[in-house]
């Protein structure tokens, strides 16, 4: 009895051993497939990023590959952006439009407004601009971030040949919030309403009226190459070059020869005239035969009009002889 429990005892152990084992390889396997798994995703996650890398690089190496135009920048602040304060006093010191157009030029770093259009167009926009500014008493922080903003807009503007015209009124207008309404970090309250309609109404007037003029200024030309294949047709085939073709080729090498050439040949004694090609000779013969059946044709129809004038005629002469009275009943009349 003792040895029978024995082995029933070592049996049900060595089964739950055994089941134990088998749940510790499900486990086991479970967790290596869950480092495949994670593996794959981390190479084929590792693998988008470099398409996406390189279709990036390629978009920056091409600029005409992108069809539509990039994302805007987010509108931020843009008080002391590119002028700052000493910046600003040394345009307040200016007293006319020159010494204006100087120090700007000198600070925004452009170099001959005298050579380039594009300088001179970017100097004129930002004189005008600062004009405004001093028309509506605007203080310096008002014209710093004015100044920045029309900044912002032209960059929006030109980053892209394509039209975007809506996108920039809408950034435009973002940024004009920016600065309207009291909110810090996101905004301050550096304009009042009617500051900020003025400002909004001048830019309207002058730069979106003339929005394409400077995208067409500051942005290269796109030219779209179209290049068309049909699947399932066989390549063209280059026929030799024909006779006649060559002869018309030789007739006009020979129509642009030079006047000392023409004196020569005159001079020269006269060559025997080549024979004539079968080509030539097939055009003399085909001519010919038209010539007769068109002749032929000719005297046919000559033939069938004189016919058909002559029963006119006959026609005619038959329709008008009952009018004509004989002369016996007019005498019996007069009796």
């Amino acid at each position: 009895m003792l040895n029978r429990k024995a082995s029933h005892f070592l049996g049900m152990r060595v089964q739950s051993e055994l089941e134990h084992l088998s749940e510790l390889r499900r486990e086991a396997g479970k967790d290596r497939r869950s480092v495949r798994g994670s593996a794959a995703r981390t190479r084929a996650n590792m693998r988008n990023q470099s398409t996406a890398a390189a279709a990036a690089a390629k978009a920056d190496e091409d600029p005409g590959a992108n069809l539509f135009p990039p994302p805007l920048p987010r509108p931020r602040i843009c008080m002391w952006k590119y002028l700052d304060i000493h910046s600003m006093h040394q345009l307040e010191k200016t007293t006319n439009a020159e010494e204006m157009r100087e120090v700007l030029a000198e600070l925004l770093e452009l170099g001959h407004p005298e050579q380039s259009l594009r300088d001179a167009i970017t100097l004129d926009l930002f004189c005008h601009m600062l004009i405004f500014c001093r028309q509506q008493d605007f203080s310096l922080e008002q014209t710093s971030a004015a100044c920045a903003m029309l900044q912002d807009l032209h960059k929006a503007c030109i980053a892209t040949p394509l039209g975007n015209v809506e996108e920039c009124y809408r950034y435009f207008t973002s940024v004009l919030f920016c600065h309207g309404v009291r909110r810090p970090p996101f905004s301050i309250d550096l304009f009042k309403e009617e500051q900020l309609l003025a400002l909004e109404d001048y830019v309207v007037n002058t730069y979106f009226r003339h929005f394409k003029l400077y995208k067409y200024v500051f942005t290269s030309q796109v030219r779209l190459d179209l290049s068309l294949t049909y699947m399932g047709l066989q390549p063209p085939i280059l026929w030799p070059e024909s006779e006649m073709e060559k002869e018309e080729r030789k007739e006009v090498e020979e129509q642009a020869v030079t006047p000392q050439e023409e004196e020569l040949e005159t001079v020269a004694p006269p060559e025997l005239e080549p024979e004539p090609s079968h080509i030539q000779v097939l055009q003399a013969y085909i001519k010919t035969q038209v010539n007769k059946e068109l002749d032929q044709l000719q005297r046919l129809v000559e033939e069938q009009l004189k016919a058909s004038e002559e029963r006119l005629n006959s026609k005619l002469t038959a329709l008008e002889r009952p009018f004509q009275l004989p002369p016996g009943k007019g005498k019996s009349k007069t009796k």
